[in-house]
C-alpha cells in the first residue's frame, strides 16, 4: 500500500473515532444533567420553609387537595394561568417530558396566579391541551387562598402589565421545598434527574 494512501487511511481513522467519541460524551450529558456538586440539576432549597397547606383551595375538577394525601413522594409544584401563550405551556411540556422520562407519574399541583380569570372550565382544557389530564392537578381559589401559596413560595402572580414569576419547586417525602427551577433553566432531563435523586436520598435515609 503505498505510503500517501495509507496516511490517508490512517488519519480517516482517527477523525472517525474523534467523532464516535464526541457523540458518547455529548450523550452522557444528555443522560446526566450537571448538578454543581449538590447532587441535584435545581437549586437546593433552604431547609426551614415550612410545609404550606392548600387550604381553601380545589382542583379543576372541585376536589380539594391535601398535601399529606402525598406523604412518601415527592411533588411538582408549579404556578400558571389558563390564558397563557408561552411560558405556561412550556412548562406544562417540560414537567410532561420529564414524568415520560422517569417512566411513571408523581403529583404536579400547578397554583393559579390568575384567579380572577382562571376557571375550571378554562383550567380543563387547558391540562386537555397540553395533554395533562389526569397528570396535573390545577388549583383554584379565592385570591386570598391562593396568596398564602404565592407567599410561601415566593411568586409574584400575573398582573397586566407584569409576567408572574415562573418557577418550579419540588417537594421531598415529607411535603417540604427542597429542589427549585426558574423556568427558564427548567429541562425534562434535570427535573426527571432530581426527582429520581430525591427518591433515593429519601430511601437511604
Amino acid at each position: 500500500m503505498p505510503a500517501r494512501l495509507r496516511m490517508t487511511l490512517v488519519v480517516a481513522a482517527a477523525l472517525a473515532l474523534a467523532a464516535v467519541v464526541a457523540i458518547l460524551l455529548l450523550a452522557r450529558d444528555d443522560a446526566e444533567p450537571a448538578t454543581g456538586g449538590t447532587g441535584f440539576a435545581g437549586a437546593v432549597r433552604p431547609t426551614n420553609i415550612p410545609p404550606s397547606e392548600p387550604q381553601g383551595l380545589r382542583d379543576q375538577d372541585g376536589d380539594p387537595v391535601r398535601l399529606s394525601e402525598f406523604r412518601g413522594r415527592p411533588v411538582v409544584v408549579t404556578f400558571l394561568y389558563t390564558t397563557c401563550e408561552d411560558t405556561c405551556p412550556l412548562t406544562a411540556q417540560q414537567i410532561r417530558g420529564a414524568l415520560d422520562d422517569l417512566g411513571e407519574d408523581v403529583p404536579v399541583l400547578a397554583f393559579s396566579v390568575d384567579p380572577a380569570n382562571d376557571t375550571p372550565e378554562r383550567a380543563k382544557r387547558f391540562l386537555l391541551e397540553q395533554q395533562m389530564t389526569g397528570r396535573m392537578r390545577f388549583m383554584l381559589g379565592s385570591r386570598a387562598a391562593l396568596q398564602r401559596q404565592w407567599d410561601a413560595y415566593g411568586i409574584r402572580p400575573q398582573k397586566e402589565d407584569l409576567e408572574h414569576t415562573s418557577s418550579l419547586v419540588i417537594l421531598d417525602t415529607r411535603g417540604r421545598q427542597r429542589i427549585g427551577f426558574p423556568v427558564d433553566q427548567l429541562t425534562p432531563d434535570g427535573l426527571a434527574h432530581d426527582l429520581r435523586a430525591l427518591r433515593s436520598d429519601q430511601a437511604a435515609s
